[in-house]
């Protein structure tokens, strides 16, 4: 006779070893690195036009959101594994202590080189925060309390989205945009001086892993080579030399033996098997051309407000809450609406909003206000929401609980490379005609950009004649880069066809006909990327 359902565990037997002060303190630390990490997006944003005036570096704006997401991307998987091999607390306090390190020397950089790679060790760091988090959740909590958890972490990134733009702002007009930087420190000692003392190590029988050392290196090759190509083309390099050529000819080659080593490898980075589900393929490839969009727009809209409209830092952020309030709203309503209407309409609607909000943003110009660019960012925000929460449900309706972990990992994988794709195609677009702008206006002469951020302030070392002349010059270079942006995400309306029609539940039913039910090798579990509902590891 079938066991009755109460028989399900009230608690994990990690839980069963500790005291309920112990799980809730573990749980708060946790959440404290989450939080961090998903609030650094948003709170650099905010600062990096001051940034860049202070460092004197417009030309290299991309690589600090780039180089960030490309150090993310590469490390995830393997922070997972390592924390099978050696324990979670050891893996977490090892990752936190790198990040708190890039934070501070990202505070003390004084050029944009220092700055870029510091924001390398930061993402470093960064990308051990929420999967090693999240397992030791899924450590913590029965199936059946996670939904509840889950929710807890859905607020605590809703609120860290919030917040972000206004604490970046403030801290910049109020004290320094280092202090950007420096605010990550108070919460992360307090997170690794909770884990260390009230956490007790949940691992009894440690995990050997095959690190894909191999992957790491083919992928930050391929992906590295093709952001410098599109940010270094045409400014620094004309688009035919041979360095730009070169770079597109190396990155596909690196390109074709990731795939290759992946294919071969024990525990693949990326496990390319995947991308035999198709709903789990389309969403994949749908929210790359939506990552794109998104970044390029969050980490220029602050730009424009500052030097063009002529805001502080504290307006910029006022203006990207709205795309976060909608953003969490419809995330929310998307969720109810796929089981009634399956994936491929909300993510229809989804990708037209943000197609919407992008074409809205190209209309901003000299004579736009606050109002207008908040007003255009609840689209996109909307937009972002429906596709976002869409294509995470479909890839995890999409195969086995055992592989749901790493399903949802690779849509997060692929988003985050088309942000720092989207974010280096901006910033060349922008970058090559500011330059272009600021030549014609002031023939003859030698003018640095990074001076001219603020040209409507007191400070400023532009003649106010010739403010108005700089505020049209920035204006224009940013439509462009808005142009690319609304271009990319109507490409990635025709990605809405790759979505299989039909229910979520006719979807799962025909995928795992694809992806084995039964458990998988250590890889299947590890993988561990922004879903709290993975299987404790034993």
């Amino acid at each position: 006779m079938t066991a009755p359902a109460s028989a399900a565990p009230r608690q994990t037997a990690y839980a069963a070893r500790l005291t309920r002060k112990r799980i809730i303190v573990t749980t708060a630390a946790v959440m404290a690195g989450m939080f961090l990490s998903s609030l650094d997006g948003t709170i650099v944003a905010t600062a990096m036009p001051t940034v860049v005036r202070d460092l004197h570096g417009i030309d290299r704006y991309a690589w600090v959101f780039s180089g960030y997401l490309l150090f993310e991307i590469a490390s995830i998987p393997l922070w997972g594994r390592l924390a099978d091999m050696f324990g979670r607390k050891r893996i977490f306090l090892t990752g936190m202590i790198v990040f708190l390190v890039g934070s501070v020397l990202s505070g003390n950089a004084h050029s944009m080189t220092e700055l870029i790679a510091f924001r390398g060790l930061q993402g470093l760091g960064a990308g051990c925060l929420i999967p090693v988090a999240q397992t030791i959740s899924a450590d913590l909590y029965t199936m059946e309390q996670r939904a509840k958890v889950a929710a807890l972490y859905s607020a605590m990134f809703a609120f860290a989205a919030i917040v972000g733009p206004f604490i970046g702002g403030f801290l910049t007009d109020q004290l320094s945009w280092r202090w950007v930087f420096y605010v990550n420190l108070p919460v992360g000692i307090v997170a690794a001086i909770l884990v260390k003392v009230f956490m007790i190590e949940p691992l009894e029988h440690r995990q050997s892993h095959r690190l894909d050392w191999l992957g790491v290196i083919t992928l930050l090759g391929w992906s590295g080579t093709v952001v410098f190509a599109l940010e270094s083309a045409g400014r620094d390099y004309a688009w035919g030399s041979a360095t730009i050529v070169g770079c597109f000819a190396l990155s596909a080659l690196l390109f074709v033996a990731f795939l290759l080593v992946e294919r071969r490898a024990a525990e693949p980075l990326l496990p390319l098997d995947l991308f035999k589900v198709p709903a789990l393929r389309a969403s994949a490839i749908i929210v790359v051309f939506l990552g794109m969009s998104m970044f390029g727009v969050l980490s220029f809209l602050p730009l424009f407000v500052q030097v063009v409209i002529g805001t502080s830092a504290t307006a910029a952020g006022r203006v990207l809450t709205p795309m976060m309030l909608s953003m969490m709203v419809t995330s929310a309503v998307a969720a109810r609406f796929v089981l009634r209407v399956g994936f491929r309409a909300v993510v229809a609607v989804g990708v037209v909003l943000t197609a919407l909000g992008a074409f809205l943003m190209t209309r901003l110009g000299v004579d736009s206000t606050q109002l207008d660019a908040s007003i255009y960012m609840l689209f996109l925000g909307a937009g972002m929401g429906c596709v976002f929460m869409s294509t995470s449900l479909a890839a995890q309706n999409s195969v086995a609980l055992p592989r749901m972990g790493v399903a949802t990992g690779l849509v997060n994988f692929t988003r985050q490379l088309g942000g720092a794709v989207g974010v280096a195609i901006a910033s060349s677009v922008m970058v090559n005609a500011l330059d272009s702008r600021l030549r014609a206006a002031f023939p003859g002469q030698h003018v640095d950009a990074n001076r001219l951020l603020a040209p409507t302030s007191s400070a400023s070392p532009v003649p106010a004649s010739a403010a108005n002349v700089v505020r049209h010059a920035f204006s224009d270079s940013l439509h462009r880069a808005f142009v690319a942006t609304f271009a990319i995400a109507c490409v990635g309306i025709l990605t809405i066809l790759l979505m299989p029609r039909g229910s979520a539940t006719a979807i799962r039913d025909e995928a795992h006909g694809h992806v084995p039910e039964e458990p998988l090798t250590p890889e299947g579990e590890t993988f561990v990327i922004a879903t709290p509902v993975d299987e404790p590891v034993p």
